[in-house]
């Protein structure tokens, strides 16, 4: 069975730092892309970074400049580091793994930043 686990939540000041892990498990993951996404209490859930199979990334504007995403497919994991670190970055971040014949989730990881 496919699964994708998140770690790497938990609870910083503003302005700390985190890094979030997406592990992948009996999958191919070089040929998935792969997003962050967060939902916040209350809101929609957003797409926060995205990497492309060939490592092409995208951002949401308001974590452009402060997140990086990034993947290491000899480990199966994509990475999300996540620097200066605001109380609105709070939320449940979770990885989803998608491909032409394929879309996986995980469980999520929850991040709380405080004032």
């Amino acid at each position: 069975q496919v699964r994708l686990v998140e770690s790497g939540g938990g609870l910083v000041q503003a302005g700390g730092s985190l890094r979030l892990s997406c592990v992948a498990s009996r999958i191919t993951f070089s040929i998935y892309a792969v997003g962050w996404y967060r939902q916040a209490p209350g809101k929609e859930r957003e797409l926060v970074a995205h990497i492309s199979t060939r490592g092409i990334t995208n951002y949401t504007d308001s974590v452009k400049g402060r997140f990086t995403i990034s993947r290491d497919n000899a480990k199966n994991t994509v990475y999300l580091q996540m620097n200066s670190l605001k109380p609105e970055d709070t939320a449940v971040y979770s990885c989803n793994a998608h491909s032409t014949f394929a879309d996986y989730w995980g469980q999520g990881t929850r991040v709380t930043v405080s004032s």
